[in-house]
Parts: structure tokens; C-alpha cells; sequence
């Protein structure tokens, strides 16, 4: 038998290879039998994630790797993370779809597929609706999954007469895709469609401090990620802390983009399990249980999200319900989310976060998305510092339900619509606002926690008003304070219009000092 004092050397030494940081390299020409160097690579990537342990770094070379990539294991800290990164000035595409080839033409453009479940082994996007707490679908049940063509989405309809327009039915153990493609040959093309829930996503929580940086991400199976519910996103951290995403290209995701949000275990769906129920009140008892199930800044959130380039979602660009908690969202570039309109619901946006504690969300640029940044329950400690908002399709900033106190400085809301107002103690400096205000009063009581903390304070109502306003600048002003209503969410607001006029029966008076109006802006100075 060994004794003590080998058994102790052999451990000191094992531990002391570990204090030497690994580099592992992927490359297409690689091989998972290879001890992944730079000149005897693995071949995917969910190889080296499974080897890869603190302080490692796992360098992509490049070329489309078509995985769901899921780290095993965490780094210990900031400075012990495991790093996943493009091999510098390579591209490197990670996607959530495979090819098909050898379509068969069923006359005016149409072409059919059929594929047997072996195909997609556990997860079918074309036998998966789409479903969650606060979605509304229109006219008809979408899918998870998606068609491409030469890397652009096609339209998923009930049928296929519309050029690129797709449609799938499931008949037990094969799945047919009709698509209309128009001229086109889809067999002397690209065609792609979603086969994963997701690009790069633990699939156990609290693997924490990881790095994902410089990678083109895109075409994603991901589901509808309410705040009630697991959030998986194209790309997301999943109930973890000190993640570093960034210097990514995130794209063609389903639903989410990138996802900080909650865990499965403390609630799935719950609101469409007991619809009797009032979804605040949902909401409110499942706050107790994340915070009994470890909800702090020890525990979660931390992330840092930075210089990335996020578009064609189907619902929100980022996204995150407890899980964004103490995170920093610098320098992303947010367009083209929820441009198809073919559902609705309630968590569409550039930016959607629930329980928005000590975030800071600055230098982002968002556009071309529904509402532009929704910062929904428990906003405090929050700083929103220059942004700029245009060309959104309903709201460039809704602050909804909470007590604040938030900080918003330095944005350019530049939209017809700048400022959806359901909450108070928000303190506003040197914006512009180019576009309407609303306000309304809330009937939901919500928390109030210690600052800077997750302690429960109080659950309370939401008054309205206290507001401070300082030099800000108010657009495109016509002198009145009531206007008729732009959108059909537009019947909860009570009042409308430019300017501070909307806040002069405020049931908590509001500050505002030095703020310039133009053509016409009311004041309320």
C-alpha cells in the first residue's frame, strides 16, 4: 500500500498542474481523439467545454461549428474564469441549425422535406410550440423552429402560397417542411433550419465566471423566456454569476438573444398553469422563493455584457428576470427585434429586465426594436446612462412598476414615443426626449428591497410621481397635454402628451429645474 506521505505528494502534485492554465484549440480539421494543441485539435467545441476548468481558455479557429455548446464546469473567479474565444481575426460561427439538402419541388416554387425523428434526436422545434406565460400567439401556433435561405429567415405561415413563406406538420415519426422559395433552387442553395434550443448554454445552473468572446451566433431554436420561467436564450448564463459576454455577433434567434435569467426549479409557466390568479400576485410569490433559493449578489447575476451586435430576434435582444442582478450592459448594438409582429405578449424588446438591482446599462445604441429599453419590477439602483433610442416601433424607455430609486442620465430618446412612465422615484438628467410621454397609475403592489441588497423590505403600491427631472430637453412639442392614442397598449395609459404636463396631478408631486422645451413642449417647472 501507498503511504501517507506519497498519497499527499501525488495530490500536491495533481493539484499543482492545475495552477497551470490550459489552452485548448478546435479547429474543423480537428479531432476529438487529439489532445486538443494548436496543431492536433479537437474537432468541436462541447469537446474541450467538457475538459475545459478554471483559468482555461478555449480557442476557436475557424469555421461554422454546428453544436449546442454547454459548459460543464465553472471558473472560480473573475480572475480563475474559463474563456471561450474566436481564435483572433477568424471567423468563427457557432449555429443552432444544420443543412438540408435533396429537397423535392412540388411545382410553383413550393418544395417539400421530409425528415425522420433520428434527425433531430431529443428536441423537435417543428413538434414544439411556441408557449409561455404572457404570449399571446394570433393567427396560428408558431414554432421554435425556422427556415433559412442563403442565410436570411424565412416566414412561417399556414400555408405555403407566399414567397418565402415555410410550414411543417408532424405526423409521429417524421417531420415534412414545405417552403416556397420562389426562383429559387433550394438544392443549388443554402438551406438551414433550427435543430437547437439553444448556441452556448449550460444545461445544469451555477456554472459561473465564464467568458464567451468573439463569436458569430445564430439560428437558434429558443422558446418564449417570460420572467415567470426558465429564460434560454441564444446565448445565456442560466441562474450563474460573472459571466463576460462579449465582442459577439448575436443573431436569428427565435425568441431571446442573450438570456440572464431565472432557474427552472423555483417556477415554470406558473401564471398559465392557474390563471385565477392575478399575474402579479404570481409574480410576487415567486420573488420569495428565488430569494429563499439563494437570490443575492453572492449567488447571481454579475454579468458583464459588452460590444456586442444583436438583431433579428423574434422577442427581445437581452433579456433577464432575476438572473441580470448587479450587471454591467455596455457598448451593444440592439436592431430588428420583433419586426414580424406575428405574435404578441409582453416581454418584446431591445432590453427587458426583471429585478434590475444595481445594473447599469450604458453606451447602447437600440432601434428598429418594439420598446427599446423595459426595465419591468424592481428597478433600483439602476443607472441608465447614455443610450440612444430611435426608429422603435412603439416606446423607446418603460420603466414599469417600480420604486425605484433608478437613475437615467444622458439618453437620446429619440422615437415618436420617448418615455412610457409606470413608476416613481426615477431621477432624470440631461436626456432629450424627442418624442410623447405617458403615465398611468398602477393598481399592482411590488417589492422594495434594502439598497443595494435582495432584503425584502416591504411589498407596496405604486403612487406615481416623484420624479426629478433636471435639465432635460423635451421635442416636438405642440402645446397640448392630452393626445389621442398610438397602439392598442395605449388603453392603459390615462395620460399622454409632450412635455412634463402628464405629471401636474402626479399623486407624488414631481421636481423638475432647468429643463428646456421646444416647439411648444408643456412645463411643469
Amino acid at each position: 500500500m501507498m503511504s501517507k506521505k506519497l498519497l499527499s505528494l501525488l495530490a500536491v502534485m495533481l493539484c499543482a498542474t492545475r495552477l497551470i492554465a490550459a489552452e485548448y484549440h478546435v479547429a474543423k480539421n480537428g479531432s476529438n481523439a487529439n489532445p486538443g494543441t494548436k496543431s492536433t485539435p479537437f474537432l468541436t467545441i462541447n469537446h474541450a467545454a467538457a475538459l475545459a476548468r478554471p483559468g482555461d481558455v478555449v480557442t476557436v479557429h475557424a469555421g461554422t461549428y454546428r453544436e449546442w455548446v454547454a459548459p460543464a464546469f465553472s471558473g472560480t473567479d473573475a480572475d480563475h474564469r474559463i474563456t471561450f474565444r474566436a481564435a483572433p481575426g477568424e471567423l468563427v460561427e457557432i449555429k443552432g441549425s444544420e443543412v438540408v439538402r435533396d429537397w423535392a419541388s412540388l411545382g410553383n416554387g413550393v418544395w417539400e422535406k421530409r425528415l425522420p425523428d433520428r434527425f433531430f434526436g431529443e428536441y423537435n422545434p417543428y413538434n414544439d410550440i411556441i408557449f409561455g406565460d404572457w404570449f399571446f400567439p394570433k393567427e396560428m401556433q408558431l414554432h421554435t423552429g425556422e427556415v433559412y435561405l442563403n442565410g436570411k429567415a424565412l416566414e412561417e405561415r399556414l400555408n405555403v402560397r407566399d414567397e418565402n413563406s415555410w410550414s411543417c406538420r408532424y405526423s409521429g415519426d417524421s417531420t415534412v417542411i414545405q417552403a416556397n422559395f420562389g426562383n429559387t433552387n433550394p438544392n443549388n442553395a443554402l438551406v438551414e433550419i433550427n435543430v437547437r434550443p439553444a448556441c452556448f448554454y449550460p444545461q445544469k445552473t451555477g456554472v459561473n465566471y465564464i467568458t464567451v468572446r468573439g463569436f458569430h451566433l445564430s439560428q437558434a431554436a429558443t422558446q418564449w423566456a417570460p420572467p415567470t420561467a426558465e429564460q434560454v436564450g441564444l446565448i445565456g448564463t442560466n441562474w450563474s454569476k460573472g459571466w463576460v459576454i462579449e465582442d459577439n455577433v448575436i443573431s436569428d434567434s427565435k425568441c431571446v438573444g442573450i438570456t440572464l435569467g431565472k432557474d427552472r426549479a423555483s417556477g415554470q409557466n406558473v401564471w398559465s398553469a392557474d390563471m385565477s390568479k392575478d399575474g402579479s400576485v404570481v409574480y410576487n410569490e415567486m420573488i420569495i422563493r428565488v430569494i429563499a433559493g439563494g437570490w443575492n449578489k453572492g449567488n447571481i447575476g454579475s454579468h458583464l455584457v459588452r460590444n456586442n451586435k444583436i438583431y433579428n430576434c423574434g422577442a427581445a435582444g437581452i433579456c433577464g428576470s432575476f438572473g441580470a442582478a448587479y450587471s454591467r450592459i455596455l457598448n451593444n448594438v440592439i436592431h430588428d427585434i420583433y419586426k414580424r409582429r406575428n405574435f404578441y405578449g409582453a416581454e418584446m424588446a431591445g432590453m427587458k429586465f426583471h429585478g434590475a438591482i444595481d445594473i447599469e446599462i450604458s453606451g447602447n445604441r437600440v432601434h428598429g426594436a418594439f420598446v427599446g429599453l423595459w426595465l419591468d419590477w424592481m428597478a433600483q439602483g439602476t443607472l441608465v446612462k447614455k443610450n440612444v433610442f430611435y426608429d422603435n416601433d412603439y416606446v423607446d424607455f418603460f420603466p414599469e412598476v417600480n420604486h425605484g430609486r433608478y437613475t437615467v442620465i444622458g439618453n437620446q430618446f429619440l422615437s415618436g414615443f420617448s418615455l412610457r412612465d409606470w413608476s416613481e422615484n426615477g431621477i432624470y438628467r440631461k436626456n432629450t426626449f424627442a418624442g410623447m410621454l405617458s403615465r398611468a397609475p398602477q393598481e399592482r403592489v411590488t417589492p422594495v428591497f434594502k439598497d443595494h441588497t435582495t432584503e425584502l423590505l416591504a411589498v407596496k403600491p405604486i403612487l406615481g410621481g416623484a420624479n426629478q427631472f433636471y435639465k432635460n430637453n423635451f421635442k416636438e412639442g405642440d402645446g397640448k397635454a392630452m393626445q389621442p392614442k398610438m397602439h392598442q397598449m395605449d388603453t392603459m395609459d390615462a395620460l399622454r402628451g409632450y412635455g412634463l404636463a402628464i405629471y401636474q396631478e402626479s399623486a407624488i408631486p414631481i421636481i423638475a429645474k432647468g429643463n428646456k422645451y421646444l416647439k411648444g413642449g408643456l412645463k411643469n417647472d
